[in-house]
């Protein structure tokens, strides 16, 4: 019996709350919510489980498959925790009521004994089109175990009508000597973030602030631990040693907090959810936020007709994020192994038709490059940008990932934003409890 480890409670990790949107809708064979996943079998068609959120990234590919084989196809659509419980119980369990999961890419580790190795799915055609932080993290061990369904990343969001001021722009330059532009760079974010934090309406208050310094998440930050140029993010995945207090972690923690004083108040709470009400409600100049975000902008935003997108900033490591991507991913103990199969290698051949969902997302190179060019498609180019940067580099490959991230990371970052905080001693301290975790 295989022995998954169990996640921490109340981490909500899924796509939905990151988009700040829910995202409805049937299941193509009448499976909704917690449906039975049984139906399909005795139909003979499959059944795939996947989060809400990402529920409609695969409804276009599961119609198409239908219409093209004549297998049905049941989407069972559940919540971010529920999917993790209902994967994991019935993978131990080796009684699995799904052909196909759609998998958040931190849980391939602690899955992969009880996944199919898809790699015989990974041609070369295959592997020349994924980013090679999403080759990496669907590889486990010595096998694929599964097979990139879409991928997001943090970009930079903007307000065009503060950056295109002609007023802005001539008191930008006279004050830091160089041209107003998206930034691209660590300084330039900086200087941006304390041209744009001002009080815009003279009654004494600062009602614009450059930026967000999020508290209560610990994917920006650890992009910014990419950016600053370390390659074994956390942990050496190959070695077991734990890397968090080397001198990229703190100078990449170090940088992270030295936006505190361009952005509100009350860090240590914000979240990806308060981020996005505090750009789309205009007080905010940028925010690195994830891209597909771009396309949902609510229409009665202040802000709505001035949103800019660029790819992610660089620090002295070069350009990074971390990539967000999901995985179609078939049970060993699966009773349809075949069709499973035969879904997932459909579904990454007609990987573009997620382009024009809700969520917006996909996962080959070229179904972003096929669409960049489009209006209301300017956060592809940002996304592949920065996805195809060497350093937007893959969380480690380890089983106690989640564990890591709530019990560690998230506090680490928490007590990091907080007034006169010692970033070493931090760091340090961290390294302890996620080795207590790891040994």
């Amino acid at each position: 019996m295989m022995a998954f480890q169990r996640r921490t409670a109340g981490a909500r990790r899924g796509i939905a709350l990151v988009g700040g949107a829910a995202v409805a809708g049937l299941a193509l064979s009448g499976c909704g919510v917690g449906g039975d996943a049984g139906d399909a079998d005795s139909a003979g068609g499959i059944t795939v489980v996947v989060e809400g959120g990402g529920k409609a990234e695969l409804e276009p590919i599961a119609s198409l498959y239908e219409d093209e084989t004549g297998t049905a196809v049941t989407l069972v659509e559940l919540p971010y925790d529920g999917l993790y419980d209902r994967v994991s119980s019935e993978l131990q369990a080796g009684t699995p009521s799904f052909d196909v999961a759609a998998l958040d890419a931190i849980w391939l580790p602690a899955f992969a004994e009880a996944l199919v190795p898809l790699d015989e799915l990974f041609t070369p055609e295959v592997e020349s089109d994924l980013f090679d932080g999403l080759l990496a993290e669907a590889k486990v061990g010595d096998h694929y175990v599964g097979m990139p369904a879409w991928t997001n990343a943090e970009v930079l969001f903007y307000r065009t009508d503060l950056f295109e001021d002609p007023r802005n722009a001539e008191d930008f330059v006279a004050e830091y000597g160089y041209d107003l532009a998206p930034p691209t760079t660590w300084e330039e974010y900086r200087d941006a973030a304390e041209f744009f934090t001002r009080d815009t309406d003279g009654d004494g208050s600062i009602d614009i602030y450059g930026t967000d310094v999020k508290g209560a998440v610990e994917t920006e930050w650890l992009a910014t631990v990419s950016q600053a140029g370390e390659e074994h993010m956390v942990i050496d995945a190959g070695t077991g040693e734990v890397t968090i207090d080397s001198d990229a972690h703190r100078q990449a923690l170090d940088y992270y907090v030295s936006l505190l004083d361009v952005a509100p108040s009350g860090a240590a709470q914000l979240d990806w959810a308060g981020a996005q009400n505090l750009f789309y409600q205009g007080n905010l100049a940028m925010m690195r936020f994830w891209g597909h975000a771009y396309r949902q902008t609510p229409a009665d935003s202040p802000v709505a007709d001035d949103i800019g997108v660029a790819p992610m900033i660089a620090g002295p490591g070069g350009a990074a994020a971390v990539p967000g991507a999901w995985y179609l991913a078939a049970p060993v103990a699966g009773t349809q192994q075949e069709a499973a199969s035969d879904f997932i290698a459909f579904a990454i051949e007609y990987n573009a038709l997620s382009a024009d969902t809700s969520l917006g997302l996909v996962a080959r190179k070229s179904a972003f490059e096929e669409r960049e060019q489009e209006p209301g498609f300017e956060n592809y180019g940002a996304l592949l940008e920065t996805l195809d940067a060497a350093q937007s580099l893959p969380r480690p490959e380890s089983k106690n990932w989640q564990e890591i991230t709530d019990s560690v990371l998230i506090p680490l970052v928490q007590k990091a934003v907080e007034p006169g905080a010692d970033t070493a001693a931090l760091l340090s301290e961290a390294k302890m409890k996620i080795e207590d975790i790891v040994r």
